[in-house]
């Protein structure tokens, strides 16, 4: 793979023997960059409701980092309100986490969300088309009606911000208020088979994903297509 070019240490063609620090060296296969620091970790939890998204709480409520036993000091990328639930990433991989966290990325969040009322084809394009919010406007990537009844809809709402209760706010705006909100995925990890409370450590595989998920805000191209 180094002979070939197809390793970057600091953006630059590694060679056969070089000597690298793990814990700064941003190291890249195939424009890709992966985790090399000793000690990192990265957890998916699904989150219940009722738990602060935080590493601790001065009210002594149960906060995500108690569900996660981990000999690592590690804390929440990003947050989902108490009264919500759904995947959250734990890891003490700064990098990472700032790639997630920061909308300049544009590293996509799906909810799924019940909210009263029937929404109609109008109301996702408001959602698509941008609403005002009372900390400026706010848009979804993409929304779209799972299901429907006389009294309640279930939309799919994909997010590349995260501003405090952003979504709920949204769905306020046009009003139809949220009655349950799940994060079921987070850029390209996927996972179904987790409960309310569960978590576990991601694969090597689901790392790099996430390293290579969103966009390139210098060139403003996707990084998911380039690798």
């Amino acid at each position: 793979m180094i002979r070939s070019g197809r390793v970057t240490v600091d953006g630059l063609p590694a060679h056969i023997g070089q000597q690298v620090d793990p814990e700064s060296a941003m190291i890249a296969v195939d424009g890709d960059l992966i985790p090399v620091a000793p000690g990192l970790v990265h957890y998916l939890l699904y989150k219940p409701v009722g738990v602060v998204s935080t590493a601790a709480d001065t009210h002594e409520r149960t906060t995500v980092t108690d569900l996660v036993p981990s000999d690592e000091r590690i804390y929440p990328v990003g947050r989902l309100d108490m009264d919500s639930e759904g995947l959250m990433l734990l890891t003490n991989d700064g990098y990472l986490s700032h790639r997630l966290s920061h909308p300049r990325f544009g590293v996509t969040k799906t909810y799924v969300l019940r909210t009263t009322g029937t929404a109609g084809k109008s109301d996702v394009a408001r959602l698509v088309s941008g609403v005002q919010l009372d900390d400026g406007p706010a848009r979804a990537l993409s929304a779209r009606i799972l299901q429907r009844s006389k009294h309640a809809t279930l939309l799919e709402i994909v997010m590349t911000e995260g501003r405090n209760r952003v979504v709920r706010r949204m769905a306020d705006a046009i009003g139809l208020p949220v009655t349950a909100l799940t994060r079921v995925a987070i850029g390209p990890l996927v996972d179904r088979s987790l409960k309310p409370g569960d978590w576990r450590q991601l694969t090597a595989r689901e790392v790099r994903s996430l390293y290579a998920a969103g966009s390139d805000p210098a060139t403003g191209r996707s990084t998911e297509e380039d690798g």
